[in-house]
């Protein structure tokens, strides 16, 4: 794949510059279509209408399945069993805490054993901090992958998942880094909106309102909301910085600043088409996921038909039961999952094309390279 990679790159070398506009441009800047430009891949290698990124992102989806599936499923799978085996790891190490709680609950003690109860709670925070982490992880590895697909994609290559995962490894550094910005900023404004509403109704319920936790309650609503549009300007600025990351191989810091040059003046733009996809993609993945919940819930009426006189058998069919509905509600999940995750990761991929097209002239790169038969790199 180095030779999409060379002439994707946003460096000098391999890559045309921004000034004196490509075929097909006019002398004020404006675009004027081509009617026959080449369609090698899944768009056309002319600037982008909003047909033309939607049959994209489900062109790419379509034909690309199978190293994006592959990369969903390795990553994730491995996060799920790392987060499982850090919360087996806190339930070990809590054995003694549990068998405090458990006598004192039933001694039905007045006091709780506190310093049993902070030390689970701590343990099992970690855990899921840890756990959570490894999701992020996740996510950023599938963010990596989308644009090593699109970067073959684009010129109608084949793609194996070896090359994709190699690819998005050796990427994932750097989009991790890109991402750690907006995600950093959305957990500030959802942890301010949230506490301040949490602590807002704690209030309103003991005295009406009033008092310091409503001060402080009114203080962190008013600052989640007034931050809220800014980390959305922010998210949207740099959207583009994971396919900045893969594509030219930059670096976390300018790979943020490049994608902010790219979405300047386009910011509507990239919002309304990212936002149509995301709404297209999670109303697809409720879809989905419906009929998994349906069958695991029908999974669950044998458990319902058992001799409760026997404790030891309902005890088992019940465990079997849930067993079941939790097992299919997740493959439900998983599948649900992958359709949010890399549908709007190909569309953000293709607006980076398409920005590029734009601003940069990189049609007629695109094109020459098209032509260049693919170079094994394994």
């Amino acid at each position: 794949m180095e030779h999409a990679v060379t002439h994707y790159s946003g460096g000098p070398p391999g890559s045309p510059p921004p000034g004196p506009p490509g075929p097909g441009y006019g002398w004020n800047g404006g675009w004027a279509p081509l009617p026959d430009a080449p369609k090698p891949g899944v768009v056309p290698l002319r600037p982008l209408g909003l047909g033309d990124i939607l049959s994209g992102t489900f062109s790419a989806f379509g034909r690309y399945w199978k190293p994006l599936l592959g990369t969903a499923v390795v990553a994730y799978g491995t996060a799920l069993l790392v987060a499982c085996g850090a919360m087996a790891v806190a339930y070990a190490l809590c054995t003694a805490e549990f068998d405090v709680i458990e006598r004192s609950i039933r001694a039905n003690d007045s006091e709780p054993p506190t310093a049993a109860l902070v030390t689970v709670a701590v343990t099992f925070g970690v855990a899921a901090l840890f756990g959570v982490l490894c999701l992020m992880a996740a996510a950023a590895l599938t963010q990596a992958a989308s644009p090593a697909v699109l970067q073959e994609a684009v010129l109608g290559r084949p793609v194996t998942f070896r090359q994709v995962w190699g690819r998005a490894v050796r990427r994932f550094p750097a989009v991790l880094g890109a991402l750690a910005v907006p995600w950093l900023l959305s957990l500030l404004v959802g942890t301010l909106l949230s506490a301040g509403y949490v602590a807002l109704m704690i209030t309103i319920a003991e005295n009406g309102g009033g008092g310091g936790t409503g001060v402080w309650a009114a203080v962190g609503l008013g600052l989640g909301l007034l931050l809220a549009p800014v980390v959305v300007w922010l998210w949207v600025l740099f959207s583009l910085a994971p396919a900045v990351a893969v594509f030219e191989s930059a670096g976390p810091v300018r790979a943020l600043r490049r994608s902010a040059r790219l979405v300047k003046g386009s910011w509507w733009r990239v919002f309304g088409i990212t936002l149509l996809l995301w709404l297209m993609a999670t109303m697809a993945s409720w879809l989905i996921q419906m009929p998994f919940n349906l069958l695991g819930m029908f999974s669950m009426i044998p458990g319902m038909d058992v001799d409760h006189t026997d404790d030891a058998a309902a005890a088992v069919q019940t465990m079997l039961s849930v067993g079941g509905y939790v097992l299919i509600s997740l493959l439900g999940t998983f599948l649900s999952q992958i359709l949010v995750t890399y549908f709007p990761q190909l569309t953000t991929g293709l607006l980076y094309v398409d920005q590029r097209i734009r601003r940069e002239g990189l049609a007629p790169a695109l094109i020459e390279a098209a032509r260049v038969p693919p170079q094994p790199r394994y």
